[in-house]
């Protein structure tokens, strides 16, 4: 996690509050998750909207525009289940800012098509850590650099957010199996099972190394 904070634009503040309720409106939530609305939230901004209208870069079917919501903490910090909730009821690509008293991070989960699953975070900071926006010639190059400031890993030249998306679901997916993997080679008493388990455990290993990498190895034969 990085310690990042961006200068939205001022050609682009919205500034409109969000009612909980409304978010309510917007979908099946759950009395657990309504809780937390109420422990944990104490009001929710939609701060900027960054469009063509707003910031002069053309959107796509997939990032037609970019939603900045700022959420104020009454606590510590701020579910994922909450995020999720305003996320399902913003169709566009969103960026939170949880604000707490000691200190703001910025979240967000890869929607390329539908509402994206696990959320990435910086890490806390205060206002004197914002910076410029990363460039881009479109509101899809721009919300991947925003993205490429939260996630574990560096998004490819020329990697499309369809395609982000789905090496992040390997990696989760190579991760769970490698975890996996591990578990049963410390419990396996058998010498013959523990060598089959370490060479596939090996095989996924390598397999989370190359989905990591930030190039791609023909991009790597290339420049070598």
């Amino acid at each position: 996690m990085t310690d990042v904070l961006f200068r939205w634009p001022e050609t682009a503040k919205f500034g409109r509050p969000v009612t909980k309720t409304k978010l309510y409106e917007n979908g099946v939530v759950s009395s657990a998750v309504k809780k937390r609305f109420i422990a944990q939230v104490e009001e929710i901004t939609w701060a900027y909207k960054l469009a063509e209208s707003t910031i002069n870069l053309p959107g796509s079917s997939e990032v037609p525009e970019i939603q900045i919501v700022v959420i104020h903490a009454k606590a510590n910090d701020v579910d994922d289940a909450v995020l999720a909730t305003i996320d399902k009821a913003i169709k566009q690509p969103v960026i939170f800012e949880i604000v707490t008293a000691d200190g703001t991070r910025m979240t967000a989960t890869l929607k390329a098509g539908s509402t994206g699953g696990r959320y990435y975070s910086s890490e806390w900071s205060q206002e004197d850590a914002r910076r410029p926006l990363p460039p881009g010639v479109t509101l899809a190059d721009l919300y991947a650099a925003l993205l490429d400031s939260l996630l574990p890993i560096r998004v490819r030249r020329g990697e499309g957010l369809s395609e982000l998306a789905d090496r992040l679901a390997a990696i989760a997916r190579l991760e769970r199996e490698i975890s996996a993997l591990t578990r049963k080679l410390r419990a396996e008493p058998q010498l013959n099972r523990k060598v089959e388990l370490r060479r596939a455990l090996k095989t996924q290993q390598a397999s989370l190394a190359d989905v990591t990498k930030s190039t791609t190895a023909s991009t790597m034969t290339k420049t070598n």
